[in-house]
């Protein structure tokens, strides 16, 4: 009994022994860095780095320039405003140049001259 249990061991082990081969076999692909698995991730952090260094410059450019719409919007809004504030106080002013013409000239048409050019002037096309 004794015999069989010592076999059944050394069996054991040596099928633990050839596991452990397997494993190690598949581990050393897996963390080749020229190629594989490993290469791979090597190359997808690379990826990830310099997509975060792009994302941080993207950002603070659109920082910059969204407080630069926000004075220039501000300054819009100023100027509007000012120009509110012109016209209404041209709609409180009498209209004087209107009045002037009606009361001098009421009948006066416009009139509208046509002047030919020279036949000389002119080129004949062929």
């Amino acid at each position: 009994m004794d015999l069989i249990a010592d076999i059944l061991m050394v069996a054991g082990t040596f099928g633990a022994a050839v596991y452990c081969y397997v494993l190690a076999a598949r581990l050393k692909k897996f963390s080749t860095l020229e190629s594989g698995m490993g290469g791979a991730i090597a190359v997808l952090s690379a990826q990830v780095d310099d997509m975060t260094k792009a994302l941080d410059k993207a950002r603070g450019a659109a920082t910059g320039s969204a407080a630069t719409l926000e004075a220039l919007t501000g300054r819009a809004e100023m100027a509007a405003a000012r120009l509110e504030v012109m016209l209404a106080t041209l709609h409180d002013l009498p209209d004087t140049r209107a009045d002037a013409r009606r009361d001098v000239e009421p009948d006066r048409r416009l009139r509208f001259m046509r002047r030919r050019s020279a036949r000389e002037d002119l080129e004949a096309a062929e």
